[in-house]
């Protein structure tokens, strides 16, 4: 039978060492090939699809090499196939998310809703795309974690991208007291934001009333900023913007309560 022959088939030590050396050949081979790839094309094709690239003609170099290999191990590699692709259904049937991530990465892969170097959020992770395999994404969040996540999952969540557009809003609200000056807080606040040399022109900046609160007047503040400046931005003009009003002497009240007392 052919299984017999797979199994019981003679091997020498020199039959061992050819094997051994074909594999790292194949190795190195697959590796040289990956690396001229990467120089010759990162500039005429995006990051995720050639590391996609790169790791099919990897592993497609590594698998023809031991599938030469085979025979010299006395596996017939049609018998070898057939119990592989038998192995293969078992296997299949047992593991449906798996197979369900690997199908989910393909349709990444096609569709690309996310893409290397992409800020988003899937699901309740937040950070930076490092990595597209085809069963998992790997994303580090924005305090340095590195979080697996499955296709599967990816592909059915609501994806928020932070750098799919060109720019970002950055948005405030800042309470003023009743007795300021409305129209000077406005002044002093748009002063801040336009000097600030990542705050972009166009969209326009604006500061309007938003409500009137129990304790102040709240002011509404919308700014935009380049989406690779976003944090930045949001981050200095709250600052910039508190310091500017208190030197000009606008008061930023805590929440208050008046108390009348009957007679």
């Amino acid at each position: 039978m052919i299984l017999d022959a797979a199994v019981y088939g003679d091997v020498t030590v020199h039959d061992l060492l050819l094997v051994l050396l074909i594999l790292i050949f194949a190795v190195l081979l697959a590796k040289a090939v990956v690396l001229n790839l990467r120089r010759s094309l990162r500039d005429r094709l995006r990051r995720d699809l050639l590391e996609v690239l790169a790791k099919v003609v990897y592993y497609s170099i590594i698998g023809i090499a031991g599938v030469t290999a085979l025979p010299l191990l006395g596996i017939n590699p049609a018998g070898f196939l057939v119990a592989g692709g038998v192995a293969g259904l078992v296997v299949g049937i047992a593991s449906q998310k798996v197979v369900g991530n690997f199908v989910s990465g393909v349709f990444l892969l096609v569709e690309r809703p996310v893409k290397i170097g992409d800020q988003v959020s899937v699901g309740d992770v937040s950070g930076t795309v490092v990595d597209i395999h085809l069963i998992s994404t790997t994303i580090r969040t924005f305090d340095g974690l590195y979080v697996r996540v499955p296709n599967e999952r990816v592909f059915t969540s609501s994806i928020t991208s932070f750098s799919g557009s060109a720019a970002r809003r950055v948005e405030y609200e800042v309470g003023i007291g009743y007795s300021a000056d409305v129209e000077r807080a406005r002044e002093v606040i748009m002063e801040v934001v336009e000097a600030h040399p990542f705050a972009l022109k166009n969209p326009e900046p604006r500061v309007f009333v938003e409500r009137l609160g129990d304790s102040a007047v709240v002011l509404r503040i919308r700014a935009w900023a380049p989406s690779s400046e976003w944090s930045r931005v949001r981050a200095e003009l709250l600052e910039k913007i508190k310091k500017a009003l208190e030197d000009a002497g606008v008061e930023i009240p805590l929440p208050q309560r008046v108390v009348w007392l009957k007679d």
